[in-house]
């Protein structure tokens, strides 16, 4: 049943389950075992053993990312127990005025975080939960702002993680550098582009509609904020301003410099230089170089001013990773689920390969169905990088260097973001949510209409750019569909008031 339809069977029962019971865990386990059972013959034994194997192996090989979150999680905790989430929120409260004024901040915040978007998730999240309480912002609509602003953000940014999986995904014999061609996939990235353009204009417009709309409305008439409840942490320090603010430049800061040494270092400072370090550099490790900097540097700014004691700093440890235990959980089932579909396994990717390359006469059409195909492919597997990394080498195969592939590659890269995005198992959603500290399914929900919104706009683009075989004209007709919607849903958003 390797690379044939059956392959699509265990995402669709996961993601299926998971929208009907709004129960992600259970959903997520029958999604996986259903895949061993369909590899393994019906033999429930061997399904078993295949199901632990693949779940030990994703957990092995993923350990920088899970020690990144807990290490995260411990300096979120600490951050809050000293006080300093409750004094910017203070502040912030203070200098924005506006409930459109919490949203522009949220969603300029994650632009800013553009260096990896688990780091984005949960930074955003912990320094503006108490910005957007205050003006009554539900955590759906928080969890969202995070999401569009996470990896729409990262795989349009030169300097990122993301860049550098892109980068690495064409062939060796390509011809063309990598990273030479993630630059000029960035302006004809329209999910990337829209999904900006889309969050300014809900919030400076200040609407919601769709699912979302309803959403707001249920939960503000309720007047209790929408949380998981995970934020109980006993506040023991009279932290600033600057006990939040510090910390989390210094993390910026130190998962660059890691990043740059990771990718061997720069020998001298140009542009290329560093572009070739982060194309080169080992993001995971990276990430937990630089959270565990940052842990130290947090220890030495607040124990010497008497901020928290030693023992208050210790205890943030286990608060920090319970805190993180749903998300990990989940993320390790995510990726179980992932990895029963790979090409060891059911190959799901197999099979898409198999599709596309029937269809690749279909030449002028072919950014239009590489898109939809990324976008089922990353919506099933919760994996963008997986589903860029297929594709993009079978894009290379059909076109070769040029302007096509540019935008075949650009197809790919949007409609993975953009299944990503909509994905209940995505990495990034579940984190979204976690940063939100929003019910998963809420986010889950509320996000697909404002997504898929986005993704029909993209589709329009994209059959005009394979069709004129311009990019630019496909990102023209893209930006005009995305006014007409606009300017159609702002008009009934004011006779609905």
């Amino acid at each position: 049943m390797s690379a044939t339809f059956w392959a699509v069977l265990p995402p669709i029962i996961a993601i299926a389950l998971a929208l009907i019971t709004k129960e992600v865990y259970s959903s997520l386990l029958i999604g996986i075992f259903a895949g061993a059972l369909l590899f393994n013959g019906f033999n429930p034994l061997h399904a078993t053993e295949t199901t632990f194997a693949i779940m030990g192996e994703k957990i092995g090989g993923n350990v920088n990312i899970l020690i990144f979150l807990v290490m995260l999680g411990i300096l979120v905790s600490l951050v809050t127990k000293s006080g300093a989430s409750r004094a910017y929120g203070e502040w912030a409260s203070k200098v924005i005025k506006s409930r459109r004024g919490a949203l522009l901040a949220t969603s300029f915040l994650g632009m800013f975080i553009f260096v990896d978007d688990y780091f984005n998730c949960l930074t955003v999240g912990t320094v503006m939960r108490p910005v957007t309480d205050k003006y009554q912002i539900t955590r759906a609509k928080l969890a969202y702002i995070i999401d569009a602003t996470a990896a729409p953000v990262c795989i349009i940014a030169p300097i990122s993680s993301w860049a550098a999986a892109v980068s690495s995904s064409l062939p060796e014999d390509a011809g063309i550098n990598g990273f030479t061609l993630f630059l000029q996939t960035i302006p004809f990235n329209l999910y990337a582009l829209l999904t900006l353009a889309f969050i300014l204009w809900i919030m400076i417009a200040d609407i919601d509609f769709f699912a979302m709309g309803k959403y707001n409305e249920k939960t503000l008439a309720t007047g209790k904020i929408d949380s998981t409840g995970e934020e109980a942490t006993v506040i023991c320090g009279a932290g600033s301003v600057k006990d939040l603010v510090v910390p989390i430049l210094f993390l910026i800061f130190s998962c660059i410099s890691a990043m740059i040494y990771t990718g061997g270092g720069i020998s001298e400072f140009s542009f290329q230089a560093i572009s070739d370090a982060f194309a080169n550099c080992d993001s995971s490790a990276s990430l937990v170089l630089g959270s565990f900097v940052t842990l130290i540097f947090t220890f030495l700014m607040y124990i010497p001013r008497k901020i928290l004691t030693f023992s208050q700093f210790c205890e943030s440890f286990v608060a920090g990773f319970k805190a993180m235990v749903p998300a990990i959980f989940i993320l390790t089932l995510a990726w179980t689920l992932s990895g029963i579909c790979s090409e060891d396994y059911m190959n799901l990717r197999g099979f898409v390969a198999s599709i596309v390359n029937a269809e690749s006469a279909l030449s002028l059409l072919m950014p239009a169905i590489f898109f939809l195909i990324a976008l089922g492919l990353a919506f099933a597997t919760g994996t963008s990088w997986g589903t860029f990394g297929i594709l993009i080498p079978i894009a290379f195969a059909i076109f070769g260097v040029g302007q096509m592939l540019s935008i075949t590659v650009s197809a790919c890269l949007a409609g993975a973001v953009c299944g990503d995005h909509i994905s209940p198992i995505s990495d990034t959603t579940i984190l979204a949510s976690a940063g939100a500290q929003c019910h998963h399914i809420d986010h889950v929900s509320t996000q697909i209409p404002y997504a898929l919104s986005v993704a029909a706009m993209c589709l329009v683009g994209y059959l005009a750019a394979g069709l004129t075989q311009n990019g630019w004209v496909g990102l023209g007709v893209g930006a005009a569909a995305f006014a007409v919607f606009a300017v159609v849903m702002t008009n009934k958003a004011k006779k609905a008031s």
